[in-house]
């Protein structure tokens, strides 16, 4: 990989927060970033209540809402691809940058290889023997509303299992890419809340996705604290990118954006409900 100048980036770590803040407070802050009010960001969050979250054009009919709303579980489209993911039991990170940030030029997968390095440092500082995968496993392309059943091309895995997901997006004002490491729990409740045309799909849905996923607990034998993930994240992108990592929080103007982008979108139906 290329030399990287060094640089400096905020660290913002956020309390746990409703699915709907969390986009919100993630695009507030790209079209910060874009407008040179904020530097590049890593940022490190949680959500509570458990979300379930549909890439920005899966179909809302994937989702079986009225099993959904008796968990008590969100539901957000994120403004990045992908499939669903259940954020319950994780710590989720965010990378964003202005467009002239060195880490996330070039193509889509150059981007997503520079912070890869980190991803991978961060998991070996915890004990994980990850590898990258190169390419899809026979059979990726079949459709999958689960993020997490399918491992695809560049993914961080371990024993050829999907550990990391992440999705990127690109705009004028920058690239944000988010991801989730699932710390630990059970994989398989997502698919009580995916619509299947009957029981016996779901029960083999079940089974691949653990076939084909995990959780750092589930590798291990044993729990991983939330901080001690946090402060993987940060020692990682440190050392593997070059550079200075400044803890501050949010400004009032992207908590101000990031409120608006809540009630006019990302807690919208509108928004949440489309495609259909």
């Amino acid at each position: 990989m290329e030399a990287l100048i060094p640089a400096r980036w905020r660290l913002l770590v956020t309390p746990p927060a409703r699915g709907a803040w969390n986009m919100a407070l993630d695009e507030a802050i790209l079209e910060a970033c874009g407008r040179g009010d904020s530097p590049a960001t890593l940022r490190l969050y949680a959500w509570q209540p458990a979300c379930l979250s549909l890439g920005y054009a899966q179909p809302v009919t994937d989702v079986d809402l009225e099993r959904l709303q008796a968990r008590g579980w969100d539901l957000v489209r994120r403004p990045t691809g992908g499939r669903a993911v259940l954020h319950t039991d994780e710590i989720t990170y965010s990378v964003i940058a202005p467009p002239g940030e060195a880490r996330i030029s070039g193509t889509v997968l150059e981007a997503y290889n520079r912070l890869a390095v980190a991803l991978v440092e961060t998991l070996r500082l915890l004990d994980l023997p990850v590898e990258i995968q190169e390419r899809p496993q026979p059979g990726n392309k079949d459709p999958n509303p689960v993020c997490f059943e399918v491992p695809s091309t560049y993914e961080i895995t371990v024993r050829g299992k999907k550990l990391v997901g992440s999705a990127q997006a690109r705009r004028r004002d920058g690239v944000l890419q988010h991801g989730s490491l699932p710390l630990t729990g059970d994989l398989t409740r997502i698919l009580q809340v995916l619509v299947f045309a009957e029981e016996p799909a779901r029960f083999a849905a079940a089974r691949r996705l653990l076939e084909r996923a995990t959780t750092v607990e589930g590798v291990l034998g044993r729990g991983i604290a939330w901080d001690a993930a946090a402060e993987a994240f940060e020692t990682a992108f440190q050392s593997q990118l070059n550079l200075e990592l400044l803890s501050a929080p949010a400004t009032q103007t992207e908590l101000d954006r990031a409120q608006e982008l809540v009630e006019r979108k990302y807690a919208h139906p509108d928004w949440t409900q489309k495609p259909k």
